[in-house]
């Protein structure tokens, strides 16, 4: 069940930009072929697919909080990659929803949707794309990887997004549980933990009046860039890494650190 170096059918969820788009290109660079998941940014998916070096990848759409269209998305994609290797050897779990809702500031109806939203997105998303992807490897007595993208907020709090934070403290432990569960399949599970890095989406807060108090949490300061992220979910799901399994790798350039 030795996973292979190259080559392999990859599927990274909400790859339209940002990290996901950067996770997407280090696994084509390698060699792997790419399915781009999007949830409704489907111009900004074709933008990253058209980025990607080599041949094979694929576009998948589809709602991942809803678990039929989660299903149908992981069937799409390994009909897709499949040709070249029998389906998906390789899941990273990057799509997620991050909206401000500081409790004394919130309406309590809002403040219940904006909860569920990131429950179903963050957390349910990642189990059931885990499922089903882990499953399809078992059946195929396949090895594989599950890659995580977790948060620093897990560990220091987010008192503006407590949602976001505390998904993604479950979907560390999630990955955790599956580490465990799925390690007799040969299937290693991993959690990267980032801290600020620079995406289109914050590119305003960096450029704006908190800019500089960002790059001061690092010592280095300066925020990481999607590549660098992108780097350690790709050593994360390469053969070498099948002893860090259960792991939650911290990325955050010394901003935070956990005793």
């Amino acid at each position: 069940m030795k996973l292979p170096d190259t080559g392999r059918g990859v599927l990274v969820s909400g790859a339209s930009r940002g990290l996901g788009r950067a996770v997407a290109r280090a696994f084509a660079a390698n060699g792997d072929r790419v399915a781009v998941h999007y949830g409704t940014r489907a111009d900004e998916a074709r933008a990253t697919l058209d980025s990607l070096e080599g041949t094979g990848h694929v576009l998948v759409g589809g709602d991942l909080a809803d678990p039929a269209e989660a299903a149908r998305v992981v069937d799409a994609a390994a009909e897709a990659l499949g040709a070249g290797g029998g389906g998906v050897d390789v899941l990273v779990n990057n799509a997620a929803v991050n909206l401000p809702h500081p409790l004394a500031r919130t309406p309590y109806e809002e403040w219940a949707a904006l909860w569920q939203r990131h429950v179903a997105v963050n957390l349910l998303a990642t189990a059931n794309l885990s499922h089903l992807v882990a499953r399809r490897l078992i059946d195929r007595g396949a090895g594989g990887r599950i890659v995580n993208i977790g948060s620093r907020g897990a560990f220091r709090g987010e008192p503006d997004h407590p949602a976001y934070g505390a998904t993604k403290a479950a979907v560390h432990a999630l990955g955790q549980s599956l580490a465990v569960s799925l390690a007799p399949h040969g299937i290693a599970v991993a959690s990267v933990a980032p801290g600020f890095f620079a995406t289109e989406r914050v590119a305003p807060r960096l450029a704006g009046p908190e800019g500089a108090a960002i790059l001061a949490q690092s010592p280095f300061g300066r925020v990481a860039e999607p590549e660098e992220v992108a780097a350690a979910v790709l050593w994360l799901a390469s053969p070498a890494a099948e002893w860090a399994s259960g792991t939650i790798l911290d990325l955050n350039g010394a901003s935070h650190l956990r005793s």
